[in-house]
């Protein structure tokens, strides 16, 4: 088609001009680009991260209680009594109710070791299983064993059989770790990366306590989380509120959607970018529209038509916005390489879908701009009197 190897040679005989605009779409298209991946990693990486407690509900005393829980038991405390849990458990069957005693202590890791403060959870040994994973080593079976967290291991130099002194001075005994548990990341039950864990009885011979300070509910099936939660606080609740219920899929669901508010609203930054690139677009094809007033005179008296016209500018404005969206989506291949590097430490959620579609976001949006900016000039020039045009010097 004739038109379009006129538009094809305009932009040549104004390659600079021509480039500039370009560089504007290509670095708007990165901008909102690298910036969608960016976010989608996080949701991924944070997703992966909770991926192991979004099937739990999480019972823990109510910070404003004191005296008898819902279930008939007493505390003057923020604790959880045996006979609470046993109430717990049994509303919440046939999943699993795994309570958890938790405190912070000192201790002493090898012969002549400085002192270091750490969290300390108490848990019966059948319920270690199926709640904690572990990169290294056995799950613990005696009172003379515990694990460590993957990075307490790390920051202490810590290795399967090695020994920890509990208590200040040793006081409370020796510990020998069998096994490390593989990093969870946050958490809402149990913060274990850089905690210890060991049985319920040597705890509860350490501390003297055998009163709980959570409950962690794991649910077979997620639809049912929310009448495992409601079930909980109808029994534990009925009379005051005595316990906070928390539904971990709720949370995550929140943190999920704050993090799509965040991509959302740095990809905004990033269409500004585009916005601007489109201004440039919209002033160079009014620049080239000035300049061949008298070639559009010429064309429309020998007999071409106004759409005709009109599409020679777009198509103009159409090669800049395919071009400079097919660049900056090479390059935002890059830009999202280097972001999720910095930013995340790993490229692992890179190259799924959900992050690559941000890249044919980008390029859509960079087309878009570059055909609207274009509309303007391209009628302008349509509409131009041909007689007119023919007198312009």
């Amino acid at each position: 088609m004739i038109f379009w190897e006129i538009a094809k040679l305009n932009i040549r005989i104004h390659l600079l001009r021509s480039f500039l605009a370009m560089l504007g779409i290509v670095i708007g298209v990165v901008a909102i680009s690298s910036m969608g991946i960016l976010g989608n990693s996080m949701v991924l990486s944070v997703s992966d991260s909770l991926r192991t407690v979004g099937d739990s509900v999480i019972v823990t005393p109510h910070s404003g209680s004191g005296g008898h829980f819902g279930g008939g038991g007493s505390s003057t405390s923020l604790v959880i009594t045996e006979q609470d849990y046993q109430q717990i458990k049994r509303v919440s069957a046939p999943n699993t109710a795994i309570p958890v005693l938790q405190t912070s202590d000192r201790m002493k890791l090898g012969v002549g070791g400085e002192d270091i403060f750490a969290i300390v959870y108490g848990l019966d040994p059948d319920d270690v299983p199926p709640l904690l994973e572990l990169e290294a080593g056995d799950y613990s079976r005696g009172d003379s064993g515990c694990l460590v967290g993957s990075t307490f291991a790390k920051d202490n130099d810590v290795k399967v059989g090695s020994r920890i002194a509990m208590g200040t001075d040793g006081s409370k005994g020796t510990l020998r770790v069998t096994g490390i548990i593989k990093e969870r990341g946050m958490a809402f039950d149990l913060s274990t990366d850089s905690a210890i864990v060991v049985t319920k009885n040597w705890f509860d011979a350490a501390y003297n306590r055998n009163d709980y300070d959570k409950v962690v509910v794991k649910v077979k099936n997620l639809d049912e989380i929310p009448a495992v939660k409601t079930a909980i606080e109808k029994q534990m609740n009925r009379r005051d509120e005595v316990v906070d219920v928390m539904d971990t899929r709720k949370v995550m669901e929140s943190i999920f959607e704050a993090f799509g508010q965040i991509t959302t609203f740095v990809s905004a930054i990033g269409g500004i970018s585009m916005i601007v690139a489109g201004v440039s677009i919209l002033n160079i094809m009014m620049m080239s529209v000035t300049e061949r007033i008298k070639e559009i005179g010429i064309m429309r008296s020998i007999g071409a038509q106004r759409r005709e016209v009109m599409s020679m500018f777009l198509y103009e404005a159409l090669i800049l916005g395919v071009v400079g969206s097919i660049i900056g989506g090479l390059l935002s291949l890059l830009g999202g390489y280097a972001i999720s590097t910095l930013m995340l430490q790993t490229t692992k959620y890179l190259f799924v879908p959900s992050s690559l579609i941000h890249i044919v976001y980008g390029m859509t949006f960079g087309i878009v701009i570059c055909l609207i900016c274009g509309i303007y000039p391209a009628w302008r020039a349509a509409n131009l009197n041909p007689i007119d045009a023919l007198r312009h010097e």
